[in-house]
């Protein structure tokens, strides 16, 4: 095999798996199909999912871990809705476990992505912020995940691209990824299973509304229904906490 042949296929390797992503991205926007992940198609959908899974719990989750795992690996913004959503339809510990597993593989397909196709070309020019995150990361890359996966004001999207990009090890940032995500993860899906009212309620409306020949069916279900102050600042505890053997380490560094 020649050389220039060699190299084709290790170009072909480094960024077939970005472009099957963008073409799925391109597919899912055309088709309309990310529509899905909203609280208005959830509450319009409601009684019928409900339905489902009460006579296909299995199935149900199983096609519920697929959607997760291509709503993490294509960045959706919305994919805490299904966090909810499951916890509604499935139950607060069934979705939490479902949903560990599968945000950790959708997580792990963008790291594996940014590792590949762009982290030698990010790497050989990281500069400032960048950089100083690679020195945090070879210093104490466990703290620093459980920190990054912890505290919630870091996008989840952004911390599955960056310690690919710098160079952690995939065995640290998959027991961090899971072990990480999992109180904010059980957090949303219990929140999720306390909507069950609420969601009924205006799944109800909405039906009627639609029966009676409306144009327009409106949907009143907010975003603070689900994201309390309350639930932020446990998050953000969590995320703190998870500093503290950072602090006592450089702290014992530190020369009286």
């Amino acid at each position: 095999m020649s050389l220039s042949h060699q190299n084709k296929i290790s170009l072909a390797k480094r960024w077939l798996p970005l472009a099957l992503l963008v073409l799925i991205i391109a597919a899912l926007y055309f088709t309309g199909t990310y529509k899905w992940l909203s609280v208005e198609a959830l509450v319009q959908n409601y009684t019928r999912m409900s339905q489902f899974v009460a006579d296909y719990l299995l199935f149900a989750v199983l096609i519920y871990m697929a959607f997760y795992v291509v709503a993490v690996a294509l960045s959706f913004p919305a994919a805490w809705v299904l966090t909810v959503s499951g916890g509604l339809l499935l139950g607060w510990w069934i979705a939490g476990l479902a949903t560990i597993v599968a945000a950790t593989m959708g997580a792990s397909i963008l790291f594996f992505i940014a590792k590949t196709s762009l982290g030698e070309h990010m790497r050989q020019n990281a500069k400032g912020y960048v950089q100083r995150m690679r020195d945090g990361f070879q210093k104490d890359a466990v703290n620093y995940m459980l920190f990054l996966r912890l505290t919630p004001v870091f996008p989840f999207t952004l911390v599955n691209i960056v310690p690919g990009i710098l160079g952690v090890p995939f065995s640290i940032f998959f027991w961090t990824t899971l072990v990480g995500i999992a109180p904010g993860t059980f957090a949303y899906a219990y929140a999720g299973e306390g909507l069950d009212s609420i969601v009924r309620a205006q799944a109800d409306a909405y039906e009627a509304c639609m029966a009676a020949g409306n144009a327009t069916c409106g949907i009143s279900l907010k975003v603070g229904n689900i994201i309390t102050t309350d639930l932020l600042i446990a998050l953000g505890a969590l995320g703190l906490a998870s500093l503290i053997p950072i602090i006592i380490k450089r702290v014992r560094k530190t020369p009286a």
